[in-house]
């Protein structure tokens, strides 16, 4: 049995994540965190590296509910609900995390990383099959949460609109937020009401396309169904990736390509409002790498850039979605079996119909499952990392941003149209 001394928690010797730990402690019980970059941050990586450790290695835990990613999810959203984190902290850390642009930060890393650092024909067979399944995996879910939603005595539209649209939407400030705008605008309602019933359908399909994920990653893992995070099968050649020495000069031009994209995506979505910055970031590091465009020594900048922010922040930003994102206490409030049920047929019939597409296509199911069905139904951004996080599939980051993003999109134009056809 290893020494305490010589455990390490992300790199670090346990001696000193200790002290790291205490500081962090002594801090929050006086009230003194600087609720800015420097106290979140170090809040997030500190408390998102020691939980996701803890769940790694707490038996049963770390095998069949989720293991570290779960495990920090929910211990981070624990200390928020039970207030032993207190509210301005808990305020603090929305704000960074969303207006002050630490999602963006993360997310810029991940996309310019993947999808550069991906195989110029894999990307490209493997998109012209995601996108169509990823949309018709969305209209066989919206029809049968309706569906069980009339059989549970809970109408085809209230199950479709607070429910199936609520978990498709992609998240909270891109998803459920201008949704329910626009539900108040057809109705002649009050937006924020209409948020409080659309949140919860919100969290919950989130926590579910996380287990959903983790039993098709852990459950799928030796059989033919499983691609290990690729979607199409493909040639050990094209799965290859150049093996690249971290220099810190590269990385800070990958830093600054990544985010130029992500201005542009922004630039762009200032004339296009309905579409996402993040889905026009997509579609422009997607065309530079289908063109090739982007020399190979740049493209080696980004991945660093983004091997880096993966290995030090993926647990902070967990924590951050924990503490600040999950709202335990408005979920129990809205917890009816019925609702339960349609949460959980929502992703149920999304997993069987992308599993049944994706195999028809040839592509591999567990990965078309997660990135169709579970990513559709999960919390945007945020999301997206949780359930890729959970499932060890990050590499699939542009394929869930892509099918989130467009399918959201289409969402929000359904909604417009439908809420007083169906309310």
């Amino acid at each position: 049995m290893n020494k305490l001394s010589d455990i390490k928690i992300s790199g670090v010797f346990l001696p000193l994540y200790l002290f790291f730990v205490v500081v962090l402690g002594l801090v929050l019980a006086i009230g003194k965190l600087p609720l800015n970059m420097v106290g979140i941050t170090f809040m997030l990586v500190v408390l998102g590296h020691l939980f996701y450790y803890i769940g790694e290695k707490l038996p049963i835990w770390n095998t069949y509910l989720g293991g570290g990613s779960v495990f920090t999810l929910l211990a981070a959203s624990i200390l928020a609900s039970t207030g032993l984190v207190s509210k301005d902290v808990i305020a603090a850390t929305s704000d960074f995390m969303s207006d002050w642009g630490f999602l963006d930060f993360y997310i810029a890393a991940l996309i310019s990383g993947s999808i550069l650092g991906m195989n110029r024909n894999l990307l490209i067979k493997a998109s012209a099959k995601f996108i169509p399944v990823s949309l018709l995996t969305m209209v066989f879910g919206f029809f049968a949460t309706g569906l069980v939603g009339m059989l549970l005595g809970q109408g085809f539209g209230h199950s479709v609109l607070y429910v199936s649209f609520a978990q498709m939407a992609g998240g909270m400030g891109a998803g459920i937020v201008p949704l329910s705008k626009i539900y108040a605008t057809g109705l002649h309602g009050d937006a924020g009401q209409i948020l409080t019933q659309l949140a919860p359908a919100t969290t919950l399909g989130n926590i579910f396309a996380i287990i959903g994920a983790i039993v098709l990653s852990r459950g799928f893992a030796k059989t033919k169904f499983n691609g290990n995070g690729v979607l199409i099968p493909v040639n050990k050649e094209d799965l290859e990736k150049p093996k690249v020495t971290l220099n810190a000069s590269k990385i800070g031009v990958g830093l600054m390509l990544a985010f130029s994209l992500l201005l542009v995506g922004d630039i762009l979505s200032a004339f296009v409002p309905k579409v996402h910055y993040y889905a026009f970031m997509i579609i422009i590091v997607f065309v530079l790498k289908v063109l090739d465009i982007v020399p190979k020594h740049i493209e080696e900048s980004v991945v660093m850039f983004n091997q880096v922010i993966m290995t030090n922040l993926t647990h902070a930003v967990l924590a951050g979605i924990g503490l600040a994102m999950i709202d335990l206490s408005s979920l129990a409030h809205a917890m009816t079996w019925q609702f339960v049920v349609l949460s959980l047929t929502s992703v149920i019939s999304m997993g069987l119909a992308s599993w049944i597409l994706g195999q028809v296509l040839g592509m591999y199911p567990v990965e078309t499952a997660i990135g169709a069905a579970m990513i559709n139904n999960s919390m945007g951004g945020t999301g997206n990392i949780a359930v890729l996080s959970a499932a060890d599939r990050m590499e699939m980051i542009a394929f869930a941003q892509m099918g989130n993003r467009l399918g959201g999109a289409i969402v929000l134009i359904l909604g417009g149209l439908l809420v007083n056809l169906l309310s």
